[in-house]
């Protein structure tokens, strides 16, 4: 890949990798890290895009085999010395426009709903924020995740039902329907 092609790749769709690198890593840093590992791997790999071919799932690719490389080599030094993040931020304000008592119901559904999101088993996440966050069709994650599109389709349902029941044990079951 040249670097006149790479810049086009950034401008078209770097925004919607560095998203789906936040998604991955829930993390900043970490996430900037990921993307621009992500790019360099692009650069460094010399392939030619097909512009007809989707390029763009090309480098969720990359992302994607980028942060589960980095969750492998972590697992085997968290079994040797485990560690743990406590910095958590509130990225949402309220609108001064909104009721409030709505806005912090909206509040707390979103984040139990990262939460839960985030303490589902990779398998199902994957799917779950490539379909939903990114607009990718079934057909698009089966080659970005390498499975057949059955069982995209079955990760989603086991998910969105995953997500229902833990939202409804939280207390939010009511007003979901």
């Amino acid at each position: 890949m040249k670097v006149r092609e790479l810049e086009k790749c950034i401008d078209e769709f770097g925004t919607e990798i560095y998203r789906f690198c936040m998604k991955l890593c829930m993390d900043q840093a970490n996430a900037e890290d990921l993307y621009q590992q992500t790019f360099l791997k692009a650069l460094e790999s010399g392939i030619e895009l097909d512009w007809e071919q989707n390029p763009k799932a090309l480098f969720f690719s990359f992302a994607y085999n980028l942060w589960k490389s980095e969750q492998r080599k972590n697992a085997r030094r968290s079994s040797l010395v485990p560690c743990v993040n406590l910095d958590e931020t509130n990225e949402n304000l309220l609108s001064s426009k909104e009721n409030i008592e709505e806005n912090m119901f909206r509040q707390e559904l979103i984040t139990e709903t990262r939460k839960i999101i985030g303490n589902l088993p990779e398998k199902i996440r994957i799917p779950l924020t490539l379909y939903y966050l990114f607009e990718q069709s079934v057909d698009e994650i089966a080659k970005e995740i390498k499975k057949p599109p059955g069982t995209v389709k079955s990760r989603l349902f086991k998910g969105r039902n995953l997500i229902k029941k833990r939202l409804e044990e939280s207390g939010y079951g009511k007003q979901l329907q």
